[in-house]
């Protein structure tokens, strides 16, 4: 476990390198990929998704592919088209894999893209397939889409629906770096101008991918005790059935609560964030580190709520604050 541990978090350690101020970003993608699950990015522009996401790849050695996702984008852009070929006087039909058939794919402005494509997507997250002409494609064990999106612009996009949004495992919200951080990214980029592109390759780790599939099976060794599952239901019942803490206002924000795939979804977050720290036992302290991430795309606001500019973090906040540990 150790050597396996040690290089993930050397892993973290280099992309932190590449990406300055995002710290939780980081780790919010190391662990999509340990728990085989897909994450969202949800920043304004500059604030580094891509270039997390890409840096990742390319410090982990892993086939990386980028969507623009625009209004008239089709299925076939994403997950690959029938091409007719010539084989000597005989006509043949090949498959043409789309950009979906790589170990990372990064979905950029994903709410820009039509329903149809986002069924496409949809299919490929939820069952590792693509499905051209009646036929499935498995994709690679280690794949995961990593999506991003733009809070504030909401010309011309199209908001995903929730099946599509309960199968992120986690949303991640990408703030703008402070003052520190900033001053740091500048001497980065211009340290990146001086050095040139095979340079910063050297200094790569490049690790396995395999790696994240060892890591995997460890997880399943990570105990949680029956105080943490009780935890664990206990916070996504208050979102359900709220009126059970009367004077938080939490049955007045919550119009829709959240599905069995956020208890699923705490639990296996809570063991990656565990075995990260180097613990083979969760904490209710590690479930209430990835609480947000989990839970806040997870539930649907009233009219209440998006009134009185209530957001999904203090109804998270308020949630943490009034369900009781054991």
């Amino acid at each position: 476990m150790n050597n396996t541990l040690n290089s993930i978090n050397g892993l973290i350690n280099q992309v932190e390198k590449s990406v300055i101020g995002q710290p939780h970003v980081i780790k919010a993608l190391v662990i999509g990929l340990l728990t085989k699950g897909h994450v969202l990015l949800e920043g304004l522009p500059g604030t580094a998704k891509t270039r997390s996401v890409k840096s990742l790849a390319d410090t982990l050695n892993a086939s990386f592919g980028r969507v623009q996702f625009t209004p008239d984008l089709l299925p076939s852009d994403i997950t690959g088209t029938i091409q007719y070929q010539d084989n000597n006087g005989s006509p043949l039909l090949t498959f043409q894999q789309g950009p979906l058939f790589n170990n990372l794919v990064l979905a950029d402005e994903i709410n820009r893209a039509p329903a149809k494509v986002q069924a496409a997507l949809l299919e490929a997250m939820a069952e590792g397939t693509v499905t051209v002409a009646d036929t499935s494609h498995q994709l690679d064990e280690l794949f995961m889409v990593l999506a991003t999106q733009n809070p504030v612009e909401q010309e011309g996009t199209y908001p995903l629906p929730e099946a599509q949004m309960d199968r992120f495992m986690m949303k991640v919200n990408v703030d703008y770096p402070d003052d520190e951080a900033e001053l740091d990214i500048i001497r980065l980029l211009r340290e990146e101008e001086k050095n040139s592109a095979e340079t910063q390759k050297e200094t790569l780790i490049n690790m396995d991918p395999n790696l994240f599939l060892t890591a995997r099976k460890q997880l399943t060794d990570i105990s949680v005790s029956e105080i943490v599952e009780k935890y664990i239901v206990a916070l996504v019942m208050a979102t359900r059935h709220p009126q059970r803490y009367p004077d938080t206002g939490l049955a007045t924000w919550i119009k829709a609560g959240s599905s069995p795939r956020a208890s699923i979804a705490l639990d296996k977050c809570a063991r990656a964030h565990a075995w990260l720290a180097g613990r083979d036992h969760v904490l209710p302290d590690d479930v209430r580190s990835i609480a947000h991430s989990v839970l806040s795309h997870r539930i649907t606001l009233s009219y209440d709520a998006l009134a009185d500019n209530v957001t999904d973090k203090e109804v998270v906040d308020t949630l943490l604050d009034c369900v009781a540990i054991g």
